[in-house]
């Protein structure tokens, strides 16, 4: 039987980023020392707290302010740590073909509140909130990939079983995570590949 819903990743999937742009920004933003301003965004103890929203933008605001000897404006720091995606325009053929098809769409992503926020409401990729019927992010439910209470909740949310859904992420551990929860599950390379992977499930997906 073809998937029920289909799971897709946000970042490199969607939408693509340069984080090396979001580090010069902070740098001109803040006036900070680039190796200390990009020792903190790249610190994989703050990316985890604020990625599962148990550290707020406040929060780490006053962090990067106390570690770099800087005062930015936290709305403008928020900006230049978020202004570096843009939108995968190839994708959009693809999402339209399965939502003319009756699949169940969704957005499974290890994101903070500031990143979604501007892709949403600054950016404004309407897509992103209007072609989607479940979206799940890390820093609302409390976990991350690939952890597998969230493709428990993401399962749960979306209101499929285990095993009728198809997921497509950039980084390996994530899609074998998915498998172990029972999903179906392949790395996402292109929107074409994708195409042809969904098309051998069963679903019309030819670009």
């Amino acid at each position: 039987m073809p998937p029920e819903f289909v799971f897709f990743d946000l970042g490199q999937v969607l939408v693509s980023f340069d984080r090396e742009r979001a580090i010069r920004q902070a740098i001109a933003t803040s006036g900070g020392d680039p190796a200390v301003v990009a020792e903190v965004l790249l610190d994989l103890r703050l990316h985890d707290a604020v990625e599962r929203g148990t550290l707020d933008w406040g929060g780490f605001h006053a962090e990067f302010c106390h570690r770099t000897g800087t005062r930015p404006d936290a709305a403008a720091l928020a900006h230049a740590v978020s202004d570096m995606f843009s939108l995968k325009i190839d994708m959009l053929p693809l999402i339209s073909r399965l939502s003319r098809a009756g699949c169940g769409l969704g957005i499974l992503s290890n994101t903070c509140d500031p990143h979604w926020s501007h892709l949403t409401q600054v950016a404004n990729y309407g897509v992103l909130t209007t072609g989607f019927d479940t979206v799940v992010l890390s820093h609302e439910v409390g976990c991350r990939k690939p952890e597998p209470e969230i493709f428990a909740t993401a399962a749960r949310m979306a209101g499929a079983p285990p095993e009728r859904i198809f997921f497509t992420d950039d980084i390996e551990a994530h899609v074998v995570a998915a498998r172990a929860a029972g999903w179906d599950a392949e790395v996402f390379t292109s929107a074409t590949a994708l195409a042809e992977a969904l098309t051998r499930r069963g679903l019309p997906c030819d670009l």
